[in-house]
């Protein structure tokens, strides 16, 4: 019997037009422009410049800042107010305001003030700017000291050296963080929204009517309904694990399989929420407005843009009744450390228990009537 119904839940889909192209073309589009676009690098930031001393000196820490890869140089004013006008006009996100007499005080008294304004309606371009700009000054001052201590006869000065050591990301790439990231968003938008519009198309075309009739038990149904998405998901997962590779170059340091058991298993938990949503929905529009509602929660509090560990002791626990988490996890540990199975138990219990809970509504909440 179940084969049977599995055959007409494929049939549907090869049937309509648009679906077969979607589950295709969607993972194409957003592998090849998500990366780039969901990007949290900060560069180019556009610098404005108030030298006041216009000295050997402040001309040096001009050329530093400009040529640190962080900074466009954009506007060179004469004044601060002028420079403001700049920010204001969104000319300029920075201003880097360097005194005058810079170089005599610097040279009297080892001791010169500059002052950094930065714009911060973005609070994260603005502090991350003005961070990279006092990191600029401070390697000046570096410099500087290192020019003028004295010479130590038959002595090298001493000196510490710092040699950052960047694990599983070494060229500090964004999109090595984001790619697999977005293969789970992804596939909860295919394998969430696809269930979630199945059942309730049925009962707007009124077959629904014909499968309550027949004697086949709710399991039965609903196992039918997940397991061509199983299939989609797996689908979906393979073409984007391609452009991972040939595209970008991202290959899992783990195990492929590891992956595609989690993924099987957060296919079942997605598409069980689907279902549940589109038994409770009487219309395709009630149950895509309710789907959407819940997918862009449990995405902004996922941990695929800020960290979890970021967020208030509420939100927190709020977290742990989010299945994106668990799976972003799991995606992000295997393709970055290479984790094992034995790594990632945690997400694994709280996964099965997420199938379990969703499956099982899934099924006592279908109404069939013989």
């Amino acid at each position: 019997m179940i084969k049977f119904l599995i055959e007409k839940e494929f049939k549907q889909i090869m049937r309509n037009s648009f679906l077969p192209r979607l589950i295709i073309g969607m993972p194409i589009m957003m592998m090849l422009i998500m990366p780039w676009a969901a990007n949290q690098e900060i560069k180019n930031i556009k610098l404005s410049i108030v030298d006041n001393d216009h000295s050997t000196y402040s001309e040096r820490l001009v050329r530093k800042a400009t040529s640190s890869g962080y900074f466009h140089l954009t506007d060179v004013s004469l004044s601060g107010d002028k420079a403001l006008h700049s920010i204001e006009s969104g000319k300029a996100d920075v201003i880097l305001e360097i005194q005058t007499d810079f170089e005599k005080n610097l040279v009297k008294t080892g001791v010169a003030n500059v002052m950094i304004s930065a714009n911060t309606v973005n609070g994260v371009k603005g502090s991350l700017s003005s961070s990279y700009m006092g990191a600029i000054l401070s390697d000046f001052s570096s410099d500087i000291r290192e020019e003028w201590s004295p010479k130590r006869e038959g002595a090298a000065l001493p000196l510490i050296n710092v040699v950052p050591q960047y694990k599983f990301n070494p060229n500090l790439d964004y999109k090595v963080f984001m790619v697999p990231a977005l293969m789970v968003i992804l596939l909860t938008l295919l394998t969430g929204f696809l269930p979630a519009l199945n059942i309730v198309s049925e009962k707007e075309m009124g077959t629904i009517e014909q499968m309550n009739v027949t004697p086949v038990n709710k399991f039965t149904f609903i196992l039918a309904k997940l397991i061509p998405y199983w299939v989609i998901g797996f689908t979906v997962l393979t073409i984007c694990f391609g452009f991972a590779a040939f595209v970008y170059n991202i290959l899992p340091v783990g195990s492929l399989l590891t992956i595609y058991l989690f993924s099987g298993i957060y296919i079942l938990v997605v598409s069980g929420f689907g279902l549940v949503i589109s038994n409770y929905s009487n219309t395709m529009q009630q149950a895509m407005f309710v789907m959407f509602f819940f997918i862009m929660i449990l995405i902004l509090m996922s941990g695929l843009f800020t960290p979890i560990s970021s967020m208030p002791e509420w939100a927190k626990i709020v977290t742990i009744f989010n299945p994106l988490k668990y799976f972003i996890q799991v995606m992000r540990m295997v393709y970055l450390k290479g984790s094992v199975f034995m790594d990632l138990t945690t997400q694994m219990f709280a996964l099965l228990g997420f199938v379990v809970f969703f499956n099982t509504w899934a099924i006592i909440s279908y109404k069939k009537t013989n």
